[in-house]
Parts: C-alpha cells; sequence; structure tokens
C-alpha cells in the first residue's frame, strides 16, 4: 500500500502573479514542498484584487509555480479599497455612514486588518476541503497578519497544527525599529494568542526573532530562523566575467544596476548625489546607473517617488527614464529576465532603507550573480552579515555620499579585473543561501509535525 502524501494547507495571499517583494518566499516553498512530494494547496489573493486594485502583477510568474500545485483563491471583500460609488455594495450605498461604522467596529473588535474578509472566507473553504481529505499542517505567511489568524481559527476547528512564517514583522516596524501600535491595540493580543497556539513561528534574521522572543516569552521556544534565499530555477549559472572585464582597456563605460523596487524608505538622494560624485572620476565619466523595477508597490506611489529625483522624468522613452545625469529608470523586468541584467552588469546597487530587522531577500540573489555589490543602506542593517563573507562586497560604512563615490569607484575597478575564477568563488560563497538549502530547516519541521498528526490521526 502507498503511503500518502504529507498534504499542505498554505495561507499565502501574495503569490504568483502578485510581483509584491514577499512573493518569492511563498512562491519557492510551495514549489519545493511540491518536488518533495508534498500535496500543497495554496490559498492566495483574488485576482480581481491584484489586477483591479493594486495593479500589482507579473503575469510570467506564475510560469514557475509547480502544475501539482492546486491555487484556491478565496474572496475579499474590498471595503477599505473602493473609491467609486459604482463599486458600493447597495447596503453601503443607501447607508454609508452606518457600513463604515459597521466596517471599523469589526477593524477594532474582530481583527485589526483590511483582509480579514479573506481569513474568514479561507476557513470556511478550508474546512469544507478537510472534511473530504484532511490537511496534515498548515504554513501561512504574513503580511498580511489575517493569515495567521486564519491558521489559528482553522486550528481551533480541526486540530491542525500551525507554522508562521514572519516574511515581515507585524506589530514592529522594522523601518524605524519602534512597536507599530499603541499599548492595548488588538493587534498586540492577536499576535500573544496566534504565537502561542502555533508549533512554530519563523522569522528572516535573528534580530527580527529576538524582538519577538523577548515580547513573547512563552512562544519564544519555538521560534526559528529562515533565511532567504535565491531561487536556482530564475538565475541560470554562470561564470561569465561582467561586461567591463570583458571590454578593451579604456573602451566601457562602468555600468551599475539596482533591481527591486523603489520606496519611500530608500536612501534615493544618496545614491544619486553618491554616484554623481563616483563621476567626477577620471575613469567614471560615463558611467551608468540602471534603475530596474517598479517605484513603490501600488498605483499611485510612482509620482510621489518621482519628485525625490532632482531631473524629474525627462529624456527618455517608453518605459525608460532618465532621473539624473547618467541614471536611468529602465522599467520593471520579470524575475525569470534577470539573469540577463546580472550578466550586462558590472557593479549591483544594493539600495536598502531598512536597519538591523531588514533582510531583503534582493541582496542574496546579488550574491548569486557573482558581480562586485555597493552597499548604500544605513550602517547595522540585517544585510550586512550574510555580505561580510562575499569577497566582492563594497561598503561605504553609511551614507555619507563622498563614501559612496569611493566604493562606487573602487568596485568599478575591481569589476574590470575580475576572472572566471572570482566570479566563481563568489558564487561559490552565494551557493550556501541558494533557496533550497535555506529552507531545509522548514521542510524538515513541516514533515514532522505532518508525521506526528497522521500518527495521532491513524491517518
Amino acid at each position: 500500500m502507498t503511503e500518502r502524501r504529507p498534504r499542505l494547507l498554505y495561507l499565502a495571499f501574495y503569490f504568483p502573479p502578485s510581483r509584491a517583494s514577499g512573493v518569492f518566499r511563498p512562491r519557492a516553498t510551495a514549489n519545493r514542498l511540491a518536488e518533495l512530494g508534498w500535496d500543497v494547496t495554496v490559498f492566495a489573493a483574488p485576482l480581481p484584487f491584484l489586477h483591479g486594485t493594486l495593479g500589482s502583477v507579473d503575469d510570467k510568474l506564475m510560469e514557475t509555480i509547480d502544475p501539482r500545485i492546486t491555487l484556491v483563491r478565496p474572496e475579499l471583500n474590498r471595503f477599505a479599497w473602493q473609491t467609486d460609488l459604482r463599486e458600493y455594495s447597495a447596503f453601503r450605498g443607501t447607508f454609508p455612514q452606518l457600513a463604515q461604522s459597521l466596517y471599523t467596529w469589526g477593524q477594532e473588535h474582530v481583527f485589526p486588518e483590511h483582509y480579514a474578509s479573506w481569513a474568514r472566507a479561507a476557513v470556511r473553504r478550508a474546512v469544507r476541503m478537510h472534511a473530504r481529505r484532511g490537511f496534515d499542517v498548515v504554513l501561512a505567511t504574513g503580511n498580511p497578519f489575517a493569515s495567521f489568524a486564519a491558521a489559528w481559527l482553522f486550528r481551533k476547528l480541526t486540530r491542525t497544527p500551525y507554522v508562521l512564517d514572519y516574511r515581515d514583522s507585524w506589530t514592529l516596524d522594522q523601518f524605524s525599529e519602534e512597536p507599530r501600535f499603541e499599548d492595548g491595540h488588538p493587534a498586540w493580543r492577536w499576535e500573544r494568542r496566534v504565537l502561542e497556539t502555533a508549533a512554530n513561528s519563523l522569522f528572516v534574521n535573528d534580530a527580527q526573532r529576538s524582538w519577538h522572543a523577548d515580547r513573547y516569552p512563552r512562544a519564544a521556544g519555538r521560534m526559528m530562523t529562515v533565511l532567504n534565499g535565491w531561487d536556482a530555477d530564475t538565475l541560470p549559472e554562470t561564470t561569465e566575467p561582467p561586461p567591463a572585464a570583458r571590454a578593451e582597456t579604456g573602451g566601457h563605460a562602468p555600468r551599475f544596476s539596482f533591481v527591486g523596487t523603489i520606496t519611500g524608505q530608500q536612501p534615493i538622494e544618496e545614491l544619486v548625489e553618491g554616484f554623481a560624485r563616483a563621476r567626477e572620476h577620471s575613469d567614471m565619466v560615463r558611467a551608468e546607473l540602471d534603475l530596474y523595477g517598479y517605484f513603490g508597490f501600488f498605483k499611485g506611489a510612482e509620482t510621489v517617488l518621482r519628485r525625490r529625483f532632482n531631473a524629474g522624468t525627462a529624456g527618455g522613452d517608453g518605459d525608460e527614464r532618465v532621473l539624473a545625469p547618467g541614471v536611468r529608470h529602465r522599467g520593471a523586468v520579470s524575475k525569470t529576465d534577470l539573469g540577463d541584467v546580472y550578466r550586462d552588469s558590472d557593479v549591483l546597487v544594493f539600495l536598502n532603507g531598512g536597519g538591523r530587522y531588514v533582510t531583503s531577500g534582493k541582496i542574496f540573489e546579488y550574491m548569486a550573480a557573482g558581480r562586485p555589490i555597493v552597499s548604500v543602506h544605513s550602517p547595522g542593517s540585517a544585510a550586512e552579515e550574510p555580505l561580510r563573507g562575499y569577497p566582492l562586497w563594497f561598503n561605504p560604512g553609511g551614507l555619507d555620499p563622498a563614501d559612496i563615490a569611493v566604493s562606487m569607484v573602487e568596485a568599478a575597478k575591481a569589476a574590470a579585473g575580475l576572472g572566471e575564477r572570482q566570479v566563481a568563488e563568489a558564487r561559490a560563497y552565494a551557493g550556501r543561501f541558494e533557496r533550497n538549502r535555506t529552507l531545509e530547516p522548514l521542510v524538515r519541521r513541516l514533515a514532522e509535525l505532518a508525521a506526528r498528526g497522521r500518527r495521532a490521526g491513524g491517518r
């Protein structure tokens, strides 16, 4: 008799085709578990919300999802995002103030997040599926943190163990490093409830885990650090040196690249000024800085962020815009096409707005590309820990534009002298952060919980 495959319910609101920065960890986790023989069901955001409300999708990402994964999209009440009167329900259109009061009461007394309706719909759907064929374990990732509440309620109804994956912090502002909510806010009560009932909770760096362990000591022993990583299926393996190392002496303009979403937390002004100063160097006069990605995660963010560039938006065509001398926004690139961007770059710029609690997943991909990396972030960023062993890291030590300029010049010189051996050494170091390796502790723990549940239930 063939043993039944372990069955996972994965509550991952942001999942392809969403292009949210947190989508890549759930994508890789679901794919890895399916590859290992798990029966994986992912509950994700409804497509009308991603396309119509957020306008934030990368349709090519859907091509990277293992076809063995079952994808379910519970409904979401878009009350908080409705700005067109024609979208209002009959009740809201007739009694707008009463509808708003009821919605606000639910946020204050039931669950303090706009995604609560998705969580309720997810639990209803999951209970019906569980009755037909039981889930062994639940994995919930946040944000949104309504997925945590859904996992908690599903356990209460079915006794199915769950694991929480904190891609981001719920009650800690990772940028200001201060609590996000005032004392007495319902988020604190809910976070304590879900953490103390969880089989395990995962955090992307030790500082984040320690903060939560101090605040929730009863759950501390079940907290784990599971690092982010880079995805081998979207980043071709190569030891090809950067273009500067392949070009004729003096005939190549150094090419710097930033890949990722530009947000309001990032030190944009320091980057632009530092690059301008670097171009004053004789070997850097024709240097270019290309920005690949979106301005902000949601509609309307682009206009606000572009104002922070002194040169405005003139000088480009199509999706390309000149933002400052030598600085060009190249537009969005699908994750499946990033290999070409890294191959054609001499130096990668790591622009990060976070401190000790923020480890950008992009830094692992940067290291796997085998290119010199220049850091542009405040000292003490959590990303510094994995970068310390990377042989091509150029760290200004802070946000002084003069120091950034020096690091850029040094990185460009290093790129021009790189050979296949140095690129291979850099990639070898990055290999320890390949996603399947960083996910191993999570995979082992899920397997233990699933096996325990099957034994207890006689399945």
